[in-house]
């Protein structure tokens, strides 16, 4: 079974309080049964974390690249900002799925650049939690498809 790490930015923990109308009703324990749920269904271990910390995220990112994990990742607002962020994801050796629950080019300007973008394997955004039920099947096809091209020689 694959590991997938689903990494989450600042005030994401916040879900369910924090401006229903552009994030929903849906809080952060919802975010990960659903997580969890859809990996269990795509024969996926998904763990979830949350961080409001730059460093630590990019720890993540690190730990995900030296051991060949998949990430989805919700930079949140370093999206815009954290090129720190962005030079960690460069080093990534599986697949990176971007996800925002909402649709960053359909608010403020200053949302509409992401910084991270240009590094990860696609971007899914604007719908909702489902984005990461996206995200999480995107990178299930893309293991599938390299293990097809790839197989184990174990």
């Amino acid at each position: 079974m694959n590991s997938v790490l689903v990494l989450n930015g600042p005030n994401l923990r916040r879900l369910g309080t924090r401006e229903p109308d552009v994030y929903g009703a849906d809080t952060f324990d919802d975010l990960v049964a659903l997580c969890r749920d859809t990996g269990r269904r795509l024969d996926l271990h998904v763990e979830v974390r949350q961080t409001d910390d730059e460093a630590e995220m990019i720890g993540w990112v690190h730990q995900a690249a030296d051991e060949r994990i998949p990430v989805v990742l919700n930079p949140a607002a370093f999206t815009h900002y954290s090129y720190a962020l962005r030079d960690a994801l460069a080093q990534r050796t599986a697949p990176l799925v971007e996800v925002h629950i909402s649709n960053p080019a359909a608010r403020e300007e200053f949302r509409h650049n992401s910084v991270v973008a240009g590094v990860a394997t696609g971007t899914i955004a604007g719908f909702g939690l489902m984005s990461y039920v996206l995200a999480l099947q995107a990178i299930a096809e893309i293991l599938a498809e390299q293990s097809q091209n790839h197989p184990s020689t174990d």
